[in-house]
């Protein structure tokens, strides 16, 4: 919750629109939300607004916070071309902010019936400008019939402030649990990553690495640029829990590519960034999938289900790995975890944000090959691979952890994720930071693994 004033600290009024901590203090998108609702008190008594204006400056965030209209604060044009992570994290800012304009909606309302008290007097709040856009009707309200100076900064401040927390939560599936860090500044002390971020997803293919990095910023405000702290990651933990790609609790079939999930950990106690073992996998050993033996009892599943679970690492100058130590029969295997999060994230799959074609007739449908043994393929040295044409690994009724190991053991060019009872297709698009697929029949590049695995789950 936000904290509230003491005798210590100095009260809401003049300059001052928030008690935050000089050293900063960690709230949710709700509670910092609420500690922003003295700056549209402010914006309603020096403007004198009433019921009627509520509604002009409800369609202003709206407007500020969604995709494609003339006011957006996130210039985003994704599409079924888009790369897939512009298309997760447009997806989020959608969700986000609508969310985001309905707590506005009932804050005017309810600030406009039962305003909140200011001791040290009327706000005047020096803003600096960002450049959102604003409505004609909002223009007209603020700066024209009864608005000004104090009014339009006072605005702009708590508009700004909500834009940039839409954009801090973008990298997380559950952006109502993270825990912001939050200054006498509010959110502004990320702009300088906010802007580092957005820049390369609007005028690039973003990288995982850099939606790590911003929402570890977010949460802990250790920097990103020049130097960033430690290296790059595919996740981290801080004070009180780890951001870790979504995957992890989700199906590999349709678990997001790039978002993280907050996990709330008592145990974490310092700021630690999660790294691949392998930093270059173009370098790893290779296992051709010809040289390991069939599966028993192909096409059909393994005999006997893998277990497996993560461990993490020790900690060493701010960073760790982990890995999935899986078992069966008495044999056991580990796969690096972030090889294998590079793997789901590469892998081609027949979901609604892939276009896909089938397969001429003489491929995997007509004469299917045998399928390689999961266990032998998850203990192979290095990274398994062909040249030799297309090669199916069966693991229908194995678990989601171990499909997830599975893909951090191929290695990751020219992947397909199989539902058992889907039609065999040829993704004709790729991730975003993938290879481009060089499959070809005279052996210049990778050959197709396919991974079959079990339908998604229905409720």
């Amino acid at each position: 919750m936000p904290i509230a004033p003491t005798p210590s600290t100095p009260a809401l009024g003049g300059s001052r629109w928030n008690t935050f901590p000089a050293a900063g203090t960690a709230l949710t998108a709700r509670d910092f939300f609420t500690a922003t609702e003295p700056l549209l008190q402010g914006v309603i008594d020096d403007n004198a607004l009433t019921a009627a204006d509520g509604e002009v400056l409800e369609t202003q965030i709206r407007a500020t916070l969604a995709l494609g209209t003339r006011e957006t604060s996130l210039p985003l044009a994704v599409g079924p071309g888009s790369a897939p992570a512009a298309r997760e994290l447009g997806a989020q800012a959608e969700e986000i902010g609508h969310e985001l304009a309905s707590w506005a909606a009932a804050a005017l309302e309810r600030l406009l019936a039962d305003r909140i008290a200011l001791p040290a007097g009327p706000l005047i709040v020096r803003s600096h400008c960002y450049g959102h856009l604003l409505t004609p009707p909002a223009t007209d309200l603020l700066l024209g019939r009864r608005g000004g100076p104090v009014t339009m900064q006072l605005y702009n401040e708590w508009l700004h402030q909500v834009v940039l927390l839409r954009d801090a939560l973008l990298p997380f599936t559950n952006w109502q649990d993270v825990p912001l860090l939050i200054t006498p500044t509010g959110l502004r002390h990320i702009e300088p990553a906010r802007d580092a971020f957005l820049t390369e997803l609007l005028v690039r293919r973003i990288r995982h690495t850099s939606i790590v990095a911003f929402a570890r910023h977010a949460v802990t405000g250790t920097p990103i640029a020049p130097n960033p702290s430690g290296p790059a990651g595919y996740g981290f933990e801080s004070s009180g829990g780890t951001a870790l790609p979504a995957v992890l609790d989700q199906p590999p079939l349709t678990a997001p590519r790039y978002l993280l999930t907050w996990r709330p950990d008592p145990a974490a106690d310092e700021t630690v960034t999660h790294v691949a073992e392998l930093r270059d996998y173009y370098a790893a050993p290779r296992t051709l999938v010809e040289h390991l033996p069939p599966a028993t009892a192909a096409p059909g599943p393994l005999t006997g289900r893998i277990t497996g679970r993560i461990v993490a690492g020790p900690v060493a100058d701010g960073a760790r790995t982990a890995a999935i130590e899986l078992a069966h029969d008495g044999a056991t295997a580990r796969v690096d975890l972030g090889q294998a999060l590079r793997g789901h994230r590469f892998a081609h799959r027949p979901d609604g944000a892939t276009s896909a074609e089938a397969l001429p007739a003489d491929a995997l449908a007509a004469d299917p090959p045998a399928a390689t043994d999961v266990w032998t393929a998850l203990r192979a040295p290095g990274l398994v691979w062909t040249e030799a044409g297309d090669a199916v690994l069966d693991a229908t009724g194995q678990g989601d952890l171990v499909v997830l190991a599975l893909l951090g053991r191929l290695y990751p060019e020219n992947v397909t994720l199989h539902p058992a009872d889907h039609p065999v297709t040829h993704p004709t698009d790729h991730p975003a930071d993938h290879p481009t697929d060089r499959a070809t029949a005279s052996g210049n590049g990778p050959s197709r693994l396919v991974a079959r695995i079990d339908p998604p789950r229905t409720s």
